[in-house]
This record gives C-alpha cells, structure tokens and sequence, in this order.
C-alpha cells in the first residue's frame, strides 16, 4: 500500500519527540509542567455557551449547514467594525472557516502549486510551510532578527524569488516571538505587494489578547491593503473558544471567493450552533476581555520575572500567550537546553527550533496555564545548575 509522496514533506516529528520526553520524565514518578502550549485554559463565556446551548433545539440546524443561514457574516463585519474601525460587505468580503487553521490549509491550496514560492517569516507558526509543501510550493524564508524588531526586511529578497512568489504570509501579534506590527510596516507591505503583485495574508489570531494598553490593529486598516490579501482571525485566543473551531477570513473578495470554491470541497460549513454562539460573541459586550487579559498580563509578569532570574534575555510582550526568550550565553543548543531543564526540574519549555532553524537560541513560553502552576514551575527553574 503506498501513500502520497506529499505526506512525507509535512510530518510532525517534534511533538511526537517531546510527548516521549514528557513521558519518560513522568513515568519516573515526577509531575511535569509544559508551557508550550497555546490553548487558551479559560472557560467561554457563559452566555456565549447558552446561545449554542439554546441553539441544540431548534431543529433548522439538525440539517446541512448549507440548508440554512445565519447572521455570522454581519456579526463578523459589525466586530471588525467596531474593533479595528474597517468596513467589510459580509456577502463578498468575509468568509467563515472552521478556526483560522482551516483558512491557511485552504488557501495554501488555492494559491500555491509546484514552481510557486511562499513568503514565510522565520521563526514562525509552523502551519503556513507545512500548508505550502502539501500543496506543491516552494518555501523562501524571511527572518525575523531582534534587532529589526522581528519584523521582515522585504527588500532583502532575491529577484529571482520574487518572479516566483505568490503569497506572503504575516503574523502579528507575532507567534511565537510575542512581536507587534505599526501601520506603517502593514502600508510597507501593502506597497510592496502591489509592486510585485503578490498575495498577503496576515494571520491576527492574537488581535485581542494584549497588555499594557495596547491594542492591535487589523492589516485591513491600511488604504489598499484589501486590494492584495486577507486577513485571518479566529475565535480561539480573543473569546476562549479553541475547541469550537470558529473563524473567519475577510478581505478582498476575488481571493474569498476562489478560497470558498477550495473549502466547498473539504467541508459542508459550521454547524448551525456553533455559528449562533459565534454570533453571540461578536455583537455582545465584550468588556469581559479586559479582566480576563488582565491575569494573562500577571501570567505573563510571572514568566518573564522567573526566566529572567536564571539568565534568559527577552523583552516583555504587550501581546500574544507567548514570551520570546533568548538562551543564556553559556547555550546554543535550544533543543538541549529544554531537555535539561525537562530533566533537572520537571519543566518543559519549547524549543526555539520547533519554529524552525531561524528559531535556534531561543525558547518559547506560554501563558495558558492557572497562576499556581506558573509559579510552581518558575520555583522549579530557580533549582537550575545551569
């Protein structure tokens, strides 16, 4: 029996690798904390579980999603109204998705083909290569250096790359460097693409997870930007809803339009009462967010005072789940250093080279885990014969 040739350019080792160590270390009889992942540990919101609660009854959604509609497409455009001040025609230009995750495997597909290069920031969430491989494409790094800020320098790519590339992708809040964009970076891109006629798609699951004051703006806040690309979103990290894999794609409607005939393919649409509580999320008050980012901000506090107590170097993020942390000078090797302190504490941190080579000399925290937990594991690291 054989299988596609395709498979073998997306496989997961890391993780795989990791839950082993994990395994190993609590089969010695010790209680691990990992702080690599990014889902989100608080409960949704208690109306938002009544309206899908309420929602179960109503026959109407026992069917196919595509036998009824719903408001989620105006509830999309009122909160991207409302929260980044951009107008958008729900018929043309928004498209919901089963999570953002659903959005970047589609439009891998609807962009790419052997012979087309993606633009992909490196270090960076893992899916938008994975995605272009499975679809044929080619991967052209852009790194992401400290010293810009971790923000690409897109007149540093090659001419011959550029006649190939089709799609850059972007992430800010950045994953995992916990960076931010200015507006004038997005009108840099937006500039660039149309010089080059590429396709930008900015990935701004992090948009409502911020502290500090500040608050993320939306790539299709900058004049042209929705004449080049899209912008994904999900409800996941803004209103705590991981698993109910809520999302959306908005933006220019040429681009939606040829990623719906890709999803038409793969899915039947959201089930009815996921989009009613969707709904629920994006037109009811919201103010509920700020206490909620307000124990991820102590969560955050707690990380970075803790790793920076035993050499780490990193900057304190005003957004994201996630602290970006360089390795003390002695350490090179991201890898090794988070099996040793796996090994001596108990701890798992994510290795920088989980988001590939460009991560190399870095470490990856999360803040999705209760106050106590985080404390216990900062206690942890301060055991460290580093």
């Amino acid at each position: 029996m054989k299988y596609a040739e395709r498979l073998q350019e997306v496989k997961r080792v890391h993780w795989h690798m990791v839950r082993k160590l994990i395994n190993a270390k609590e089969a010695q009889g010790v209680k691990t904390i990992s702080l690599a992942s990014g889902n989100p540990d608080l409960p949704t919101p208690p109306a938002i579980v009544e309206a899908a609660r309420e929602a179960l009854r109503d026959p109407t959604f026992h069917r196919y999603p595509f036998s009824y509609q719903t408001r989620y497409g105006a509830a999309v455009a009122s909160w991207y109204r409302d929260r980044f001040d951009v107008e958008l025609n729900p018929a043309t230009e928004v498209r919901h998705l089963a999570g953002s995750q659903e959005g970047i495997g589609n439009l891998a597909l609807t962009v790419m083909e052997p012979g087309a290069v993606a633009l992909i920031p490196a270090p960076a969430y893992d899916s938008y290569a994975r995605a272009t491989r499975f679809a044929g494409g080619e991967v052209y790094l852009l790194p992401l250096k400290a010293e810009n800020d971790f923000l690409p320098d897109l007149t540093a790519i090659p001419a011959d790359v550029l006649d190939r590339a089709r799609l850059l992708w972007l992430n800010y809040p950045n994953n995992p460097t916990g960076a931010i964009a200015p507006l004038v970076f997005f009108e840099e891109v937006v500039a660039f693409a149309k010089r080059n006629g590429i396709w930008v798609c900015h990935d701004n699951a992090y948009s409502d997870v911020s502290f500090d004051g500040y608050k993320a703006p939306s790539f299709l806040a900058v004049d042209g930007a929705r004449e080049v690309g899209i912008e994904l979103n999900t409800l996941s990290k803004a209103f705590n809803m991981a698993g109910w894999r809520l999302g959306m794609a908005v933006g220019n409607p040429e681009l939606l339009n040829a990623l719906a005939f890709v999803s038409f393919n793969t899915s039947m649409g959201l089930f009815g009462p996921s989009q009613i509580a969707a709904i629920e999320a994006l037109t009811a008050d919201q103010s509920w967010m700020q206490e909620r980012n307000e124990r991820y901000r102590k969560r955050r506090d707690i990380i970075v005072d803790g790793l920076r107590a035993i050499g780490l170097q990193l900057q304190r993020p005003r957004a994201t789940l996630y602290i970006w942390a360089k390795l003390p000078p002695a350490f090179s090797d991201s890898l090794e250093f988070s099996k040793g302190v796996l090994d001596q504490t108990g701890v798992w941190i994510t290795s920088g080279t989980f988001f590939g080579p460009a991560g190399e000399g870095y470490v990856r925290a999360s803040i999705t885990l209760s106050t106590e937990d985080l404390i216990e594991a900062m206690e942890r690291l301060q055991t460290l014969k580093l």
